[in-house]
């Protein structure tokens, strides 16, 4: 007998006849004798629902007010699939992210999990029931409700896994694990059934939407396996276990090619080249809270240098003001952006042992004629900045480069 965590995202439980769904796939789990605890999301479409509803009201309220009605979302999913098991003849229990007790910190709209009180779900489980535990929430020591950032139930799905220490954290999704790339822009990308923590962590970092990075991260630090499967199709059997690393996932040189296309790109050119430059500039811009990502420092003959670096689109604005606000400060010749970036990487643990990787992605680009604006690396990770219009055949040409393909 396991304990396993299974989380639901919003597709999986976004109507009666999927939450019904749902509770007898779970309730298939208990017949094998496993111990489950369930985390859900809203039902799909509801967060959108009650952002609109914050809009027209007050958009610039208290995000402490904000989380009180995003929150709500996933208590009515909560209370709807407890009462699908308990229909079935599963018992069941739902608990809300303050009624568990997943203690959070002050950071509202996206605050981190500080601890977990895990108590109350194994009293529930030594009983036979089914925990079913809100996801994306949480609450402060003084008992404030809290939500976790979009995404943030698998995060919450791997924290408790975490918590509890179960054997597995299982996520259901819309798809039967991890591809080789998105099968929308190649459709010769192959399911993978194995990733390493580390491989899933670059992947997730560098825009894959499988899985949200900070629950990757969660599960890497307390070495949780996480397996992806698909919440509708239980016939084909594929699922991707995410786990540590072994000799067997050493071999292999690329796992997957990753992108993202909400990034933009700012550069300051012609600022002093001189020591604490580089926390002048950046300094300011994580001050606000606005996380760069690829930074690019270009040292000019004339003393001066160009700093370039990249922010999700969603901040371009907020930062290229800044930027501006800085130039004079700094005597700076000119401030510059570009939203219609984008940017491709490839992951794999076997880069670690393997030479010319980076060479042979770069040849790939350019015999298509790609430009490679910007380039980061690390064990087990090469990204590039290029043209936004570029992505798509960039990502297949690696595909193909790297012997992804089916």
């Amino acid at each position: 007998m396991a304990l396993i965590v299974q989380k639901y995202g919003g597709t999986s439980v976004g109507s009666p006849e999927r939450i019904a769904a749902v509770a007898d796939r779970v309730i298939k789990w208990r017949q094998q004798g496993h111990d489950v605890v369930v985390v859900v999301s809203a039902m799909s479409g509801e967060t959108n629902r009650l952002v609109a509803l914050i809009n027209a009201i007050n958009p610039r309220g208290s995000e402490r007010e904000k989380d009180v009605i995003l929150a709500t979302g996933e208590q009515v999913t909560i209370g709807l699939l407890a009462l699908a098991l308990e229909q079935k003849g599963q018992a069941a229990r739902s608990y809300t992210g303050a009624q568990v007790r997943i203690l959070t910190d002050n950071a509202h709209s996206k605050a981190r999990i500080i601890a977990i009180d895990d108590a109350p779900m194994r009293r529930d489980l030594a009983e036979g029931k089914v925990v079913v535990v809100a996801g994306f929430q949480g609450v402060t020591e003084e008992g404030s409700v809290t939500t976790l950032g979009r995404g943030g139930s698998d995060t919450t799905g791997v924290a408790l896994a975490v918590a509890l220490k179960a054997d597995e954290c299982q996520i259901y999704t819309d798809v039967d694990g991890v591809y080789t790339t998105d099968p929308r822009i190649e459709s010769r990308a192959t399911h993978i059934p194995r990733l390493t923590l580390e491989e899933m962590l670059e992947m997730a970092s560098q825009g894959s939407k499988v899985l949200q990075i900070r629950s990757v991260e969660f599960a890497y630090k307390y070495d949780m396996p996480i397996r992806v499967l698909s919440s509708f199709d239980d016939e084909n059997g594929k699922s991707t276990l995410v786990t540590r690393e072994d000799e067997v996932m050493e071999q292999v040189l690329v796992r997957g090619i990753a992108f993202n296309r909400d990034e933009a790109q700012l550069t300051i050119r012609g600022v002093p080249d001189r020591p604490g430059i580089a926390y002048s500039i950046l300094g300011p811009i994580s001050d606000t809270n606005i996380e760069v990502d690829m930074i690019v420092q270009n040292v000019g003959s004339d003393g001066s240098t160009d700093f370039t670096f990249t922010v999700h689109k969603n901040d371009y604005d907020k930062a290229f003001g800044i930027l501006n606000n800085l130039a004079a400060q700094l005597g700076a010749k000119e401030c510059k952006g570009d939203e219609k970036i984008a940017k491709v990487s490839i992951v794999g643990a076997g880069m670690r042992s393997h030479a010319g990787v980076a060479s042979k992605m770069f040849a790939a680009l350019g015999k298509e004629g790609i430009n490679i604006r910007m380039i980061s690396t690390s064990e087990i990770k090469v990204a590039v900045v290029i043209d936004e219009k570029y992505l798509e055949l960039a990502v297949r040409v690696l595909h193909e480069a790297f012997g992804l393909a089916g």
